[in-house]
């Protein structure tokens, strides 16, 4: 048994897999189910009747959970598209479960998991994150699973969110049965503690391949922030890790602070596999409260692990004395947040306990 991609490459190519979409208008993806909503009086479409534009979307409750999908497989999730009001960014959970865990093997804040950590939108040309105006937000990772897949998003805001839009769309097909599992996980520090490494993830236990990850880094400091390492730990390192960087910019493919020509201030990118998106200017350059967004996808250049993983980056700068000239490493107190991404075989070892609201509040 084998899993199939899907790309421009075999667009010719013809399958057995079975095409399914999942939205508020067709809840469990059933064939010809689809837009079977009837109009109320209030409803927008209560001239046109049933098949318009009836429910295209869903009300989450003050603290209520709602499952986005439910899916007997076995089977592929191909693409996820979604958009809400940016108060969902950081006070919605988005949790994934495959062939029926009890834990999650995602679990992360809605925007977050699109690269849009901050109140504040920005685009992503990614290959598997995708952000276009004004907030629609794609995600392209494959998603496979034998059994069974649920999606589930939790509102923990003290009142109801309007207007959440949601679709997925999935394939029923053989999978293969050493095929690997999507995983996600977030983490937030606020601040730093003072010249310790910040951990990306941890924990990891059982075979696979890291994916990249996300951050969303708040300057706490005036001054430039990226001068920290990037650090992989693979398969029993302990004090010092295989994969080491050279900086913060240079992992997310930039350099030199990722200035631009004109030398005025930084320049942001987006490319399908790493990306510096994001660029949040309270007032100036280069000042304390400054918010950046930052991706890297280990897609191309893959980072495999046999039984166990970990990632640290630390949060480096520079002490400047005498005539500005920088001449010590200052180790920053940043706020950072991180949204690991890596496949890997089930069962997983439990995640930390997800900080609450007020822990993942943008202030």
């Amino acid at each position: 048994m084998t899993t199939r991609s899907y790309h421009l490459s075999n667009l010719h190519v013809p399958s057995r897999a079975v095409s399914r979409s999942i939205s508020a208008e067709n809840p469990r993806g059933e064939k010809g189910r689809g837009a079977m909503a009837m109009p109320g009086p209030q409803d927008a479409g209560r001239d046109l009747g049933q098949g318009w534009k009836i429910a295209p979307a869903i009300t989450l409750g003050a603290g209520e959970t709602v499952v986005l999908a439910d899916i007997d497989g076995p089977g592929l999730i191909t693409h996820i598209w979604t958009t809400a009001f940016p108060a969902a960014i950081r006070d919605c959970i988005l949790r994934f479960y495959w062939d029926g865990e009890e834990t999650p093997s995602v679990e992360v804040p809605y925007g977050d998991f699109f690269c849009n950590g901050w109140p504040v939108r920005a685009n992503v040309l990614s290959e598997p994150i995708n952000v276009n105006p004004n907030g629609g937000f794609n995600s392209y990772w494959p998603m496979p699973f034998r059994r069974h897949a649920r999606i589930t998003v939790e509102n923990q805001r003290p009142e109801a969110l309007f207007g959440f839009f949601y679709q997925v769309d999935y394939l029923l097909d053989d999978i293969a049965e050493d095929s690997l599992y999507f995983h996600a996980q977030w983490r937030r520090e606020n601040p730093v503690q003072y010249a310790r490494e910040y951990t990306i993830v941890d924990g990891i236990r059982g075979k696979g391949r890291f994916a990249g990850l996300y951050m969303a880094w708040g300057q706490n400091s005036n001054g430039w922030w990226g001068e920290g390492e990037v650090k992989f730990y693979l398969d029993g390192d302990t004090e010092f890790p295989t994969y080491c960087g050279t900086g913060t910019e240079d992992y997310f493919g930039g350099a030199w602070c990722f200035g631009n020509s004109r030398g005025d201030g930084y320049e942001t990118y987006s490319a399908p596999y790493l990306g510096y998106h994001q660029i949040i200017r309270p007032d100036g350059h280069n000042g304390a409260n400054m918010r950046h967004g930052l991706y890297r996808w280990h897609i191309l250049d893959p980072i495999f692990f046999e039984h166990d993983f970990r990632a640290t980056v630390q949060a480096l700068g520079w002490r400047n004395f005498g005539g500005g000239i920088p001449n010590r490493f200052l180790a920053l107190q940043d706020d950072l947040a991180s949204t690991a991404v890596w496949y890997q075989q089930e069962p997983h070892a439990p995640f930390p306990v997800l900080p609450g609201r007020d822990d993942r509040e943008v202030v």
